[in-house]
């Protein structure tokens, strides 16, 4: 079954949620089912948002008696979390009919998820840039800085996710971090990470590697180091897991070795990492396509 267009508009940017109703059930009506289908929500919640007429289906919005009809949809727009403004601009790198490529800051999430929706790059460039159906081709973490590219159609995603999925994109980073002289570089960190659902950091297993990064030292000063990081495969963190094991943490990561619990409105100490170069064969064009960010690390 082919899945229509919300009835609903974005609101702040955002699409409403979407619910397909399932093949076969023994509910009565619409509400029935949303009432047990989502526990989370109270059920004299879900009957105000019915009274208010803020669920919707392809007829107009649902009441209490609309019938349970199977593999229906409907949409409602969910509630907002209270969120920290981040006091930092998005920095436009390029942009054309295709591409949106951008400089994010640290602490700015890439897509809406958790605590952080409205304070996120997809929702501030859709708003900003009048571009409804912005998505991203790939993610940044939100503590991490620098480039992240965005497509401006839905039909042009598959196109260039793909590129990072099959892993044809060039990535560079660039790191600060603490100056071992007796660290043989450059050198290739090769190890297994595993993420489990609900826990926040990742961490290295024994096994078959499933993440490698190429390690060099441009430069150092003062016990610190300058360090150009290329990861072939993108694990969650992997960057920071490898320099971790090789004995230079990340300046500022709050995650390895050790997880420090930060305040969300502590914008004092970012994480000392920058995405700093894409380079890849465009797959509509053919041409080659560079792009490098203009942002600089702090503690360098």
């Amino acid at each position: 079954m082919k899945r229509p267009a919300s009835p609903l508009p974005q609101r702040h940017g955002l699409d409403a949620a979407r619910i397909r109703l399932p093949s076969e059930g023994n509910w009565a009506t619409v509400r029935d089912h949303l009432v047990d289908r989502l526990p989370r929500l109270e059920p004299q919640y879900i009957d105000t948002m019915v009274r208010e007429e803020r669920i919707v289906g392809l007829e107009g919005p649902i009441t209490m008696e609309t019938p349970f009809v199977p593999n229906t949809f409907v949409w409602f727009h969910r509630d907002l979390p209270d969120e920290v403004p981040v006091p930092f601009e998005i920095g436009i790198v390029h942009r054309d009919d295709n591409l949106v490529v951008v400089d994010k800051p640290h602490f700015l999430a890439t897509i809406p998820r958790g605590k952080h929706v409205l304070e996120t790059a997809l929702v501030r460039l859709r708003r900003d840039l009048e571009l409804p159906e912005l998505s991203p081709a790939h993610r940044l973490d939100r503590v991490t800085a620098g480039l992240v590219m965005f497509v401006t159609r839905r039909e042009l995603r598959g196109a260039y996710q793909t590129l990072f999925r099959d892993r044809v994109v060039r990535k560079v980073y660039e790191a600060v971090a603490p100056h071992r002289p007796e660290l043989k570089l450059p050198t290739v960190v090769r190890s297994r990470i595993v993420k489990e659902r609900g826990i926040m950091t990742a961490r290295e297993v024994p096994g078959e590697p499933n993440a490698e990064t190429h390690v060099e030292l441009v430069e150092h000063r003062e016990g610190l180091g300058r360090y150009r990081l290329l990861p072939t495969t993108g694990r969650t963190h992997q960057l920071r897991l490898h320099m971790s094991s090789l004995g230079v943490p990340i300046v500022h990561d709050t995650f390895y070795p050790v997880l420090t619990e930060t305040a969300l409105d502590d914008f004092s100490r970012p994480l000392q990492l920058l995405a700093k170069t894409l380079e890849f064969t465009d797959p509509l064009s053919g041409e080659p396509r560079r792009f490098d960010s203009a942002a600089t690390l702090r503690a360098w």
